[in-house]
């Protein structure tokens, strides 16, 4: 079996459809909460148990010899999250008793680290996995210092000779899209935003640039469909002795603000209306004006699929989820 922490959030529960779709039982570690959502996103599952966080190590240590491997999604991943104790308990103190545990008991471990780590960008977007690299990157929230503090953890530990999983990935997830991200409220990536948006509003907001090298919408993301991540990530689940590190997950193409509203205001036969709107205070400063993944390590360890394109992949996301009864993967 495997056990997906934060298997009932967006990237996780994802992982844990296509488990399931492949015959292998799956173990969902997550809170569900109160609110509607949530527990949608794993409702058409067929689960071996349902675990909260406070108990996934007990859980994990009494059933060692059956699980296969972790996929550690779960984690406080709100960007403009204050409450760095919280982070600090939920993206490291947990991930690190997981490493522990995987290396223990060699088990494979593959874990969501973010492109957030890379800062504003300016030391490039390589997912090297050395020292003098990590060392110079600058996260600019706690969200992204705390992922990159693990994958820094991570690094030390193995160059300190420790026992570590038989194998390992870190994925630096650049900006996903995709079905079952509708609990994250404003945190729901810019494809859902936008969709609400013009639905309700018939026009989109995007933001004015304060920067003199991209136009108005112009800012540049890595923007990637969410089956893409998933795939990525179930092939370095099985990928073997010898690959393991951090690894970007993206699409591999930067993409404005701008295409992406206007693709989809293609999809849905309405008559492109884009306003802009000044950049709030809160992200003045910790904005990143452009991001783009190089996938050139994931594709020499021997990763061959295809990435889907943005108009492939909201055409998809849209025609199949958003403008559909049944939203849910």
């Amino acid at each position: 079996m495997y056990i997906v922490t934060g298997g009932a959030g967006f990237i996780g529960s994802n992982i844990a459809a296509a488990l399931e779709a492949r015959g292998d039982d799956v173990v969902v570690v997550d809170w569900l909460g109160t609110e509607d959502q949530k527990w949608r996103n794993i409702a058409k599952r067929r689960l071996r148990a349902i675990v909260p966080p406070e108990e996934c190590l007990a859980f994990v240590e009494r059933h060692a010899a059956s699980v296969s491997g972790v996929f550690h999604m779960g984690a406080i991943s709100t960007t403009t999250e204050t409450d760095v104790d919280l982070i600090v308990r939920s993206n490291i103190t947990l991930s690190w008793a997981l490493w522990e545990f995987c290396s223990r008991s060699s088990i494979p471990f593959v874990y969501a680290s973010s492109a957030a780590t890379y800062g504003d960008g300016s030391k490039g977007f390589t997912d090297r996995v050395d020292e003098a690299y990590l060392s110079s990157l600058r996260p600019m929230n706690a969200y992204g210092w705390s992922k990159h503090l693990f994958d820094r953890m991570v690094l030390a530990a193995t160059d300190r000779g420790e026992s570590i999983p038989p194998h390992w990935a870190g994925l630096k997830f650049f900006n996903v899209y995709g079905p079952n991200e509708y609990h994250k409220g404003g945190q729901q990536s810019v494809a859902a935003q936008l969709h609400a948006q013009i639905r309700k509003d018939h026009h989109v907001r995007l933001f004015r640039s304060d920067n003199p090298a991209y136009e108005d919408g112009g800012q540049l993301r890595d923007f990637v469909w969410i089956e893409d991540c998933v795939s990525v990530a179930l092939w370095l689940m099985n990928a073997g002795t010898g690959r393991s590190g951090l690894f970007n997950v993206g699409s591999g193409e930067a993409r404005s603000f701008k295409d992406k509203a206007e693709i989809i205001f293609r999809n849905l036969g309405v008559q492109t209306d884009i306003r802009f709107i000044d950049l709030p205070d809160n992200l003045k400063g910790k904005y990143q004006y452009y991001t783009e993944a190089s996938l050139n390590k994931l594709r020499s360890l021997g990763y061959n699929q295809p990435m889907t394109s943005l108009e492939e992949g909201l055409r998809k996301y849209i025609v199949e989820h958003l403008e559909t009864s049944d939203a849910f993967v």
